[in-house]
């Protein structure tokens, strides 16, 4: 027997890819899964999925940009499940690649309002009650190793994920008296569907420029990147077996750890340039 048996996890985005890869994973767990996603009939086929394979599911279509549908996911997971003990933030989306010349604030805020304020708000509404029962439990955030170095052409992305690497180091701090583990799920390249995610756009972030133009070359690029990635079932299993672990930063792909030693090596060399400094000596 596992510690997750039995439990209740939330997982937004979980209709397919990666969050359908934890779905699977944690259901295998003998998890009850209350299973969200923005696309109705994606989310109806990944529950019969479930369901086939005995697991218990809960299917909610969620925006994680709108705080109230937050809000029916929890008081339906309540309903049906009793308590919720996990909840995974991985409902993403690229944003708009492009030079910073080209930025835009429709493409800006589509990507903060997902990939950010979808986290704060799952968080906000789930951890209460996580802590309510006092059994327990975990948040999951799913960043990306984007969130550890600077992408060109790819700053939307890589700020958000940037964000939530930070707000989850934040959190975890916060919630260790609470017995509720924090870790943060930071994927390379998986086989997903992230480089169409604008097919989910809603309306109030579109801009003529997205509607009509042809891709470019930055973004089949990125649509090449992806397509030869691990497959997303490894994932999920990934984050079972760091989840065990007590782990807080949950890599999948080990090869980049050289661009990441790299980056704190020159942070590191920055503080040697400051205590070197005449003129902050007294600091």
């Amino acid at each position: 027997m596992t510690q997750f048996v039995g439990k209740t996890v939330v997982i937004s985005g979980g209709a397919e890819g990666i969050g359908f890869s934890i779905a699977k994973a944690l259901g295998e767990e003998k998890m009850n899964i209350v299973l969200t996603d923005i696309d109705e009939e994606n989310l109806e086929k990944a529950t019969l999925e479930l369901e086939s394979a005995g697991v218990p599911v809960l299917a909610v279509v969620l925006n994680v940009a709108d705080e109230a549908q937050w809000q029916e996911v929890a008081d339906q997971a309540v309903a049906r499940f009793g308590k919720v003990h996990m909840v995974v933030n991985n409902a993403g989306v690229t944003g708009d690649a492009g030079a910073i010349e080209d930025q835009n604030a429709k493409g800006w805020q589509w990507a903060l309002e997902v990939n950010l304020m979808g986290v704060v708000y799952g968080a906000k509404v789930m951890v209460p009650l996580i802590k309510e029962h006092g059994e327990g439990g975990w948040l999951v955030n799913v960043a990306s190793m984007a969130g550890f170095g600077g992408i060109p052409y790819g700053g939307v992305y890589t700020a958000t994920k940037s964000a939530v690497v930070a707000l989850s180091e934040s959190w975890a701090a916060e919630l260790t008296d609470h017995g509720i583990g924090v870790s943060i799920l930071c994927p390379g390249f998986v086989q997903t569907r992230i480089h169409e995610s604008h097919r989910n756009r809603p309306a109030q972030y579109q801009t003529e420029s997205v509607n009509s133009k042809a891709a470019s070359p930055l973004e089949l690029m990125g649509k090449q990147l992806v397509e030869n990635g691990i497959e997303a079932s490894i994932v999920g299993k990934r984050l079972v077996e760091a989840l065990n672990s007590k782990e807080l930063y949950i890599f999948t792909h080990s090869s980049y750890r050289p661009n990441v030693q790299k980056r704190f090596s020159t942070i590191d060399a920055a503080f040697e340039s400051a205590e070197q400094s005449s003129l902050l000596q007294n600091i």
